[in-house]
């Protein structure tokens, strides 16, 4: 008996081997292919980074669970501490260490309210954040770390982070809630994020190998 395929994989703009050949497919694919692409196709909705870290897997995701972790390897966010406010459930398999307050030092007289949720099964390390209040944290920092050997056949991570752009990026969604005579607002920045993400990916490439190659504990004493 043969099983037919449902509807839905017989849509206008779905290919598959069935209905279109390697031969017939392969114009196509080099026409999405390009030698230079538009900055905004490439980083206008979706930023993503990614690097390798010569650290072992389970070490790197602890420390980046620990919010306080940003103070260190981010280019500008400092001076953290926690707010006293019970946090919403995180969800089966999640947990997070409750709501957090720094200065982001790009943004003159700015506070950040972090919340790190973190999965530890499969490695996913997601700090939700926002400027200037806590009720609505819409800045969300996707990060997962997986096991280099897995993926590269060598030892260390692969740090995966991507970042989405929230309509709030474009227009503050919360602007009572915005110190008066501010300059900039962090959608400002949206065309550098990939530059400024790389940079601080690779702050933590450098924190986290110089601590392993030395013998010292990636997650300092002073967080434990």
């Amino acid at each position: 008996m043969t099983v037919s395929d449902p509807p839905e994989l017989d849509l206008p703009g779905v290919y598959r081997v069935e209905k279109l050949s390697v031969k017939a497919g392969m114009p196509l694919v080099l026409d999405m292919t390009r030698a230079v692409y538009p900055h905004a196709e490439v980083y206008g909705d979706y930023i993503t980074v990614q690097e390798h870290i010569d650290v072992p897997p389970a070490e790197l995701f602890d420390y980046l669970s620990d919010t306080r972790s940003l103070g260190e390897w981010t280019y500008s966010m400092r001076n953290f501490e926690r707010v006293a406010e019970p946090g919403p459930p995180s969800g089966p398999g999640n947990s997070d260490d409750g709501l957090w307050v720094s200065d982001d030092k790009i943004g003159d007289h700015t506070r950040i309210y972090t919340r790190t949720v973190v999965n530890a099964g499969a490695r996913t390390v997601d700090y939700h954040c926002a400027w200037d209040q806590s009720e609505h944290l819409w800045m969300i920092y996707l990060m997962r770390v997986i096991d280099a050997q897995v993926v590269f056949g060598k030892p260390g991570s692969v740090v995966i982070w991507t970042n989405c752009r929230h309509p709030f990026y474009d227009e503050n969604g919360h602007p009572e809630t915005a110190p008066a005579g501010r300059p900039v607002w962090v959608g400002d920045f949206w065309d550098l994020f990939y530059a400024g993400h790389l940079l601080e990916l690779r702050n933590l490439k450098a924190i986290a190998e110089y601590r392993h190659a030395n013998g010292l504990p990636i997650k300092p004493d002073w967080m434990r």
